[in-house]
């Protein structure tokens, strides 16, 4: 079963791998990747110090960005192992307003007890996203907000999530913004917004060293023009960042 998988990774993936997980964003080769996703939730979520729901933490990292900027945060994720991890992350940055369950997101008990909630990089790996989007919706308070950030069309089929799927026995799919906006509606959110990954739009005006090479005109067209096809794109195939409100 695919939530075994999920339940069982830390062991899998080994010593090194949990050090890594554990460090992240820092231990991460695109460490300015996440953080310019963390600064892009920031920008959309309620202010601090709301109360945040952060589902499927993984090693907590995310849980302790909210908790440091002032929310008080429960994190959520399925796997025991992860969970201590994210304990230790909590306990090393000595911040407060910070709790861990060990639960699976596909069936939630909470009800009415958030601001806000969180998927980053996690929706994707539901067995049931359309089950995992009604417990975020039950959890929310009403006039709260659901922020998700995942991979588009594409994802399930990449070298690396074959990988995955093979090596460890987790779900891997694709979760476009279009997707989840219409299973968000389905569930009893009544309006969506979609923007595109802050991430990339990060890639696009930092990460193409060709660019360089171009009059500085030309540069800054290109750049901006990649920047709207990335809008259009972010709302049909590619990934990106949804709000929902309940």
């Amino acid at each position: 079963m695919a939530k075994q998988g999920e339940i069982d990774y830390v062991a899998n993936i080994g010593e090194i791998g949990a050090e890594h997980a554990r460090g992240k964003p820092f231990t991460a080769p695109d460490c300015g990747r996440l953080l310019a996703d963390l600064g892009g939730l920031f920008m959309v979520l309620p202010p601090a110090p709301a109360r945040l729901l952060d589902l499927g933490c993984g090693s907590g990292w995310t849980s302790v960005f909210f908790a440091r900027r002032g929310y008080h945060v429960t994190g959520q994720d399925i796997a025991p192992d992860m969970v201590g991890l994210a304990e230790r992350n909590r306990a090393e940055a000595g911040v407060d307003h910070l709790d861990f369950i060990v639960s699976d997101y596909e069936s939630l008990r909470f009800d009415g007890e958030f601001d806000a909630a969180v998927f980053y990089d996690a929706l994707h790996h539901a067995e049931d996203p359309a089950q995992a989007l009604a417990g975020a919706w039950r959890a929310l308070k009403p006039g709260g907000v659901l922020v998700t950030i995942e991979p588009g069309v594409g994802h399930a089929q990449a070298e690396h999530s074959k990988a995955a799927v093979t090596a460890f026995g987790v779900t891997e799919r694709d979760m476009p913004p279009r997707d989840i906006v219409r299973l968000g509606r389905a569930v009893g959110f009544r309006s969506a917004r979609i923007y595109p990954t802050p991430k990339m739009l990060a890639m696009i005006q930092y990460e193409m060293p060709a660019l360089a090479r171009l009059p500085d005109w030309l540069s800054d067209l290109v750049r901006w023009g990649g920047m709207g096809w990335l809008m259009l794109a972010a709302k049909h195939r590619r990934g990106g960042m949804v709000v929902l409100l309940k």
